[in-house]
């Protein structure tokens, strides 16, 4: 077992020299594959345990209503302690913490699959998701540290892999697993890839230097206060019906009034949980700013495609699977044909040209109908893919290139949970406009079908036909159910690209670097 360190000096330059790593490591690829096996089977389970969730309620014995909990909280416990992700990496080294929460995860989730009540199961996926929270921004850090500079932006390419595609595959994993097996092998599939990732983590993983950094509790408890209740409400929003719930009215008050004294405090101690040099870096905020509307995208159109494919089209898990997954075609391209660009071309270019392709991919799903065929969603899919690849991996590159090395794990964390955010806010935002807009166009629908736009049968003289008749008004009930569902998709998609066009000027706050992630400390010009 080997794990070199790295003087904390050296840890603390501004960057290293050509063709040196942070850390220096033997066998590379192995540790490389581990590190994304682990990021891979973390992000799987953020969304592989969704489709499952019929079947847990039944198994567990919870109601409709208490089995959401077994999501929220793991959504919950990780946005509470992954901001302490770099505080905590310093405290005890990188290597203890990444290696520590990927054998919690396993054991958190052989612990889940497990359950016998609904009791056990929430308690166990706190767990878990305290132990998720540090293994994305970690796997992120840990894959910057040891390449070169000129490397960093290829092992930045195979971590945005993993991590736009493993929310894609989630689903139909899980519904693979849940039809052909058990609802517990959601949990269990962890396990195969996970244990020889530890091996080969407690082999060759290397570690930063432990260093000695005041904990700053008032921003914590604040922050992680702030951050937990905000899930909370985005989570369990659209089922109290937002704010004529008392439960939301207090969430948000708590929230707003959490994350104030978190930045008043920020911004007037002397010793913050985030130096100030990380959180008033351009690239880096703007590039904060732009994984909110990433998250949005992604988990929002997750949270309507399946259902749609399912209800709408009648499509399988496995066919829905097959449909969606040409977007994950799209971004490992559009990746790949990235990074051989970077360092050659302006980013800001790049990440301009994949809001314009994701925008014409959104353009082509509102003209979707309810005949239309499979062909053209996989289209628009594979392009949506292109364009969201194009966008995610140069920002994050953007987003480090002017920073110093210190920074990247809390650097990460932040760009995590705010991409995290991102996506409850997506999912809360998609889900309310769908029921709303379903309930809407079902009454305006409703409203054209009388005597004179039905020659069949007279919606007012139904009734005489008995047991007919009432078939008769299920069956045009249900097809005003369909159209009025597919306008409410059609509205969403018109809502994603308002959104795109409104965040897109902000590419203009970014600065151009001279060269790619992790080789340029300055901004051109500075």
């Amino acid at each position: 077992m080997s794990a070199s360190t790295q003087p904390a000096a050296e840890a603390r330059l501004g960057a290293p020299a050509p063709g040196k790593a942070v850390l220096q490591v033997e066998k590379k690829g192995l540790l490389t594959l581990a590190i994304m096996g682990a990021a891979m089977i973390q992000i799987l389970d953020s969304t592989i345990a969704n489709v499952a969730i019929p079947h847990m309620q039944t198994s567990l014995g919870a109601t409709q209503d208490t089995v959401t909990w077994v999501l929220t909280s793991y959504i919950v416990a990780g946005a509470v302690v992954m901001p302490i992700t770099g505080w905590l990496a310093d405290r005890i080294g990188s290597r203890r913490l990444f290696i520590g929460a990927v054998i919690g995860f396993i054991l958190t989730s052989m612990l889940c699959g497990i359950a016998v009540n609904l009791t056990e199961m929430v308690a166990f996926r706190v767990l878990q998701g305290v132990c998720a929270a540090f293994i994305a921004p970690l796997s992120q850090s840990i894959l910057m540290d040891i390449n070169p500079p000129e490397k960093a932006p290829k092992a930045m390419a195979m971590w945005g892999m993993g991590i736009m595609i493993a929310p894609i595959l989630g689903p139909v994993i899980g519904g693979w697993l849940t039809q052909s097996y058990n609802w517990r092998w959601c949990f269990y599939i962890n396990l195969p890839i996970g244990i020889p990732t530890v091996l080969i983590l407690l082999w060759l993983l290397p570690s930063r230097p432990v260093v000695r950094r005041y904990f700053d509790g008032l921003g914590f408890a604040s922050l992680a206060l702030g951050v937990a209740t905000l899930q909370l409400l985005l989570d369990r929003g659209q089922h109290e019906d937002w704010l004529s719930s008392w439960e939301i009215r207090i969430e948000v008050m708590i929230a707003l009034s959490a994350l104030w004294i978190f930045f008043v405090h920020q911004a007037t101690t002397k010793k913050p949980m985030f130096d100030r040099e990380l959180i008033t870096d351009r690239n880096f905020i703007t590039a904060l700013i732009f994984m909110v509307l990433i998250g949005v995208m992604m988990f929002g159109i997750f949270v309507l495609f399946p259902p749609m494919l399912q209800t709408l089209f009648g499509y399988s898990v496995i066919d829905t699977g097959l449909v969606v997954a040409p977007r994950g075609v799209g971004i490992l391209m559009s990746i790949l044909v990235t990074t051989r660009l970077a360092g050659r071309v302006d980013l800001r270019l790049i990440i301009a040209l994949g809001f314009m392709v994701t925008m014409y991919s959104m353009w082509e799903m509102t003209h979707w109908g309810l005949m239309i065929d499979w062909w053209y969603i996989v289209y628009a899919g594979f392009m949506q893919g292109i364009g969201m690849g194009m966008v995610f991996i140069p920002m994050n590159q953007m987003a480090f290139a002017t920073l110093a090395m210190r920074y990247r794990t809390d650097g990460s964390s932040l760009l995590y949970l705010v991409r995290n955010i991102g996506g409850s806010v997506g999912i809360s935002i998609m889900s309310t406009m769908f029921a709303r807009g379903l309930q809407t166009n079902h009454a305006e629908l409703s409203s054209h079908v009388t005597s004179s736009s039905m020659s069949v049968i007279d919606p007012a003289t139904a009734d005489e036909y008995q047991t007919v008749g009432e078939a008769a008004l299920r069956m045009v009930d249900l097809e005003i159910n369909r159209q009025a569902a597919m306008i409410a998709y059609l509205n969403d998609f018109q809502l994603m690209i308002w959104l795109l066009i409104a965040f897109m000027p902000l590419i203009f706050l970014l600065k151009p670097t001279k060269t790619g992630l992790g080789q340029a400390p300055h901004a051109v010009g500075e």
